[in-house]
C-alpha cells in the first residue's frame, strides 16, 4: 500500500488489490474515511499506518458506493460511523466479486445529499448514481478536490452493468464541481482533466462500437468490438496505464456479452431513416 498528503489533513491511501484508493480526512486526532480499500490485507495496512503509526481514531467510514472493493476496511473498524446511499444493497448484491464477510450494515443512509463540517473541511456527499445506482461523489471545496468513488477509472471509465448514459452524466456533474484535483476509486489522484479525458473515452469507445455494429456483418461484430484499441477512444496526448489497458480490455468483454450501445445503434439508425 502507498499514501500520501493531497492537502492539508488530507492523506490518499492506495491498496495494493486492484489499486483500491481510500482518502482520510483528518481532525485532531480524529479521521473520516470515503472508502475503505479493497483487501483484508491493505485494511490491515491501513489501519496499521493510519492509526497505529499517525494515532489517529477512524471515527467515520463514508462509501462512495457499496462494492468489496471498496469497503473492506469496515468491518477493520467497528467503532467507526458508517454511511451510505440508501441504495447500497442493491449495489452488493449485483456486483460481480462479492465477498459477503466484507458487508456491514451501515448507521446512516441518506437519499439525495448530506454535508459533514470535519476539522477545516465541508464534505458534501451526492447521491451521483452511474457506475452504481448508490454512487456518491464528495465534494469537498475546502481541499479543492472531490472523490470520484468509480465513476471513472483513470482517464477511463468502466461499463460493468451500468447504463453508460448514466455514467456520462455522473462525470458532468462532477465537472461542475470545478475541482481541481480528482481523487478516483482506484489508481490515485489526477487533475481536472481527468473528467474529460474519460468523457472523451467513452464517447470514442461508443462511437467505435455504433460504426462496427453499422458497418459488419452479424459474424464480425463481436470479433472486430474485441479488437478495438485503448488508443482509438483516448484523449489526445493521454497514454493508458496498465490499469487502464486491463479495464479497457474488460469493457470489450462486456459489451459484447451484454450488446452494450445496440440499442443507440438502432436508435440512431431510425433516426436517419426519418
Amino acid at each position: 500500500m502507498r499514501f500520501e498528503e493531497v492537502g492539508p489533513n488530507v492523506v490518499m491511501f492506495v491498496g495494493d488489490d486492484l489499486e483500491s484508493v481510500a482518502t482520510a480526512f483528518l481532525d485532531g486526532d480524529d479521521a473520516l474515511l470515503v472508502d475503505s480499500l479493497g483487501s483484508e490485507e491493505d485494511s490491515d495496512s491501513l489501519r496499521r499506518v493510519l492509526c497505529e503509526d499517525m494515532g489517529k481514531t477512524v471515527r467515520v467510514i463514508a462509501a462512495t458506493h457499496f462494492m468489496c472493493d471498496h469497503i473492506a476496511g469496515m468491518s477493520r473498524f467497528p467503532d467507526a460511523l458508517t454511511i451510505a446511499h440508501r441504495h447500497y444493497r442493491h449495489t452488493f448484491l449485483s456486483q460481480n466479486r462479492r465477498v459477503d464477510a466484507f458487508y456491514r450494515e451501515p448507521k446512516v443512509v441518506f437519499d439525495s445529499a448530506m454535508t459533514i463540517q470535519w476539522g477545516q473541511h465541508e464534505l458534501r456527499l451526492l447521491h451521483n448514481p452511474g457506475k452504481t445506482m448508490d454512487h456518491v461523489s464528495v465534494d469537498v471545496p475546502t481541499a479543492d478536490l472531490v472523490c470520484a468513488g468509480d465513476n471513472i477509472v483513470g482517464n477511463t471509465v468502466y461499463l460493468s452493468k451500468a447504463d453508460p448514459a448514466l455514467i456520462r452524466a455522473a462525470i458532468g456533474r462532477m465537472r461542475q464541481f470545478g475541482r481541481s484535483t480528482v481523487i478516483g476509486g482506484h489508481m490515485g489522484r489526477f487533475p481536472a482533466t481527468v473528467l474529460d479525458n474519460a468523457i472523451h473515452y467513452l464517447d470514442r469507445l461508443q462511437d467505435a462500437v455504433m460504426r462496427i455494429r453499422v458497418d459488419a456483418t452479424s459474424q464480425e461484430i463481436d470479433d472486430r468490438i474485441a479488437a478495438i484499441p485503448i488508443e482509438a477512444c483516448l484523449a489526445p496526448r493521454v497514454e493508458a496505464a496498465g490499469f487502464e489497458r486491463e479495464w479497457h480490455q474488460h469493457n470489450l468483454e462486456v459489451i459484447v456479452a451484454q450488446s452494450v450501445f445496440a440499442l443507440d445503434t438502432a436508435i440512431a439508425s431510425r433516426a436517419g431513416r426519418a
